[in-house]
């Protein structure tokens, strides 16, 4: 219940999407030992260009798909937000693994 009313007080009334990238990029370089992850590393991670990801970085563009998802989650309880991320997490990592694009 806490992170459920958290993700919606950050989201609604303090976060843009250029955060929430940022404070993700960060969380996976934490996963990842505090190594730094580029931004061209990042791109390449998401499939997307480095160009496209630095102006999600920065604000300058807003993709709307990864907005609606955070909206959505928002709205779950924080148990199912774990079950979510771990089910679409099991389901990236076997691509990945495959050589398959999601």
């Amino acid at each position: 219940m806490f992170m459920c009313n958290l993700l919606k007080i950050l989201y609604y009334k303090y976060m843009k999407s250029n955060d929430l990238f940022n404070l993700l990029h960060n969380a996976v370089e934490a996963q990842n030992f505090g190594r730094k992850i580029s931004q061209k590393e990042m791109a390449e991670r998401l499939d997307v260009s480095m160009r496209t990801y630095q102006d999600w970085k920065l604000g300058r563009t807003n993709p709307q798909a990864a907005m609606a998802i955070f909206k959505m989650l928002s709205e779950l309880e924080e148990e199912d937000i774990v079950r979510v991320v771990k089910k679409v997490s099991k389901v990236l990592k076997y691509d990945k693994y495959n050589d398959k694009r999601v």
